[in-house]
């Protein structure tokens, strides 16, 4: 009987699905190393300009990173809630039905997630250049074919082995943690010996407006932002997912509010507002001889993020497809790699093009609106899942006010940009929205004509061959 259970375990192991590999320290490095990226070395100016005062851009971090820490405990229970594979996805689809659920995969797929990685992957590429031509400034295009070659090597890594990419995360998790105890050290003995000018006005609240605390709040939440990714592809689901997610946004929040105290231990708040990379500014202060290491680890830094998106972004719409709500030649994976090969390749050439145009600012202002506003919605349909289905088995159940209060500042930030900038959000809206039509022409009524229904199956049919992917044999969560 042990040798018939043996071969049964190594045929299951054998077959063709979407690996699951993913344990509680890679669970910990991806969500870090999602994380962790470009926005500590860029909201910084932002939180300060909009706060008013150093004492209260450090509350202001403080607080984002409370809120963020709340959002997580809400991905907690929606991911042990609902343990099938997708995110986003998955948890609009159980609680508020299949067309919100469709236009997140609309949104994500050709708009947020390709101009975040694009953003991401510019600022990989400017570390990278910039050292070898300061203090001139660096070439454009070489900056963007330094950021093309990233994205494709990423790519290239999740395209092979999920183990790989794990193994990949795991260490650029640690280089980042690196440079952010690079950071904290030196600003912290500086700290230590005496050097306090610039903490010495205290709280300046006459300085702070209402119209610009929220905009500090929303900067110092795209630190943050990430988090919520993990869910995807956590083994062990029930008693990885909270553990990880606790841990590591606490170890964020604590050494995001220790690096901002060693940036004002060492830079003036002037020397920051006038600053476009903090770390690069504080390390020719306080690490003489080391300034041309910073923006290296910065970069690393950067890659990091980028391949936590590329992970788990391409998932979703592999869960879309296989649920019957995007093609389903993207609900296939490599017959020996079990990776989901044609989403990856759907997300490359979407990044790629917005790296060649490079005004990827506009755009991602205009996905602010819908990144919230899908936030917003997967946390309020928790709350409405609750209060029909109360006996539903959860796991872990977040507390009531911690639910309420993040769905409710969620909810005042799309407001907020409502306000602040109505021409850009409500052209994101309009984004947004365009998925509907689609959704009803293709998934609610399937509209096509018999002669294109024919040629997409001839194309999708080929399409399997050439790349060597087959549907699941085993269905994965």
């Amino acid at each position: 009987d042990s040798d018939k259970l043996h071969t049964k375990a190594s045929r299951l192991k054998e077959l063709v699905h979407l690996r699951r590999e993913i344990g509680l320290l890679p669970a910990v490095s991806f969500i870090i190393g999602t994380v962790v990226g470009s926005g500590i070395f860029i909201a910084p100016k932002g939180v300060l300009m909009n706060s008013g005062s150093v004492e209260l851009s450090l509350l202001v971090w403080g607080l984002c990173g409370v809120l963020s820490l709340f959002g997580a405990l809400c991905y907690a229970e929606l991911g042990t809630t609902f343990t099938k594979s997708g995110g986003h996805f998955t948890y609009l689809l159980e609680t508020l039905g299949p067309l919100p659920a469709f236009l997140r995969l609309w949104v994500e797929f050709f708009f947020t997630r390709p101009a975040s990685s694009s953003l991401v992957s510019l600022a990989f590429g400017r570390y990278v250049v910039e050292p070898f031509f300061a203090p001139c400034a660096a070439p454009t295009m070489l900056i963007k074919l330094v950021s093309i070659l990233g994205v494709t090597f990423l790519v290239a890594v999740n395209c092979w082995s999920v183990r790989m990419a794990s193994h990949i995360q795991v260490s650029l998790t640690f280089i980042k943690m690196f440079a952010l105890v690079l950071i904290i050290i030196p600003g912290i003995i500086a700290l230590v010996k005496g050097k306090t000018e610039n903490f010495q006005n205290g709280f300046e609240f006459e300085s702070l407006t209402l119209d610009r605390l929220p905009l500090a709040i929303y900067n110092g939440l795209y630190a943050y932002s990430g988090c919520s990714y993990i869910t995807l592809s956590v083994s062990c689901l029930n008693r990885n997912i909270p553990l990880a997610i606790i841990s590591s946004m606490v170890t964020v929040t604590v050494l995001y509010v220790l690096v901002n105290v060693a940036y004002y231990t060492m830079l003036a708040p002037t020397e920051l507002l006038l600053s476009d990379a903090v770390a690069v500014t504080f390390a020719t202060c306080a690490l003489q001889g080391l300034d041309s290491v910073i923006p290296v680890l910065v970069a690393l830094s950067c890659l990091g993020t980028l391949n936590g998106g590329i992970f788990v972004s391409p998932r979703i719409l592999f869960v879309g497809a296989r649920e019957g709500y995007w093609p389903q030649i993207f609900s296939t994976i490599h017959i020996r790699r079990h990776t989901p090969l044609p989403a990856l390749l759907l997300m490359y050439p979407l990044m790629v093009i917005m790296l060649i145009s490079g005004d990827i600012s506009q755009l991602i202002s205009l996905t602010s609106f819908s990144h919230w506003f899908f936030i917003a919605l997967a946390t309020l349909g928790m709350l409405i899942h609750r209060y029909r289905f109360p006996l539903h088995p959860r796991p872990f159940k977040v507390p009531l006010v911690v639910a309420v209060t993040f769905t409710a500042v969620s909810f005042f930030i799309v407001g907020l940009s409502l306000y602040s900038d109505p021409w850009n959000t409500g052209c994101s809206c309009v984004v947004t929205l365009s998925g509907a039509p689609v959704y009803y022409l293709t998934v609610y009524h399937f509209c096509l004509p018999p002669t294109w229904r024919r040629i997409f199956n001839y194309c999708s049919k080929q399409l399997q061959i050439l790349l060597e992917v087959a549907q699941q044999e085993v269905k994965t969560c």
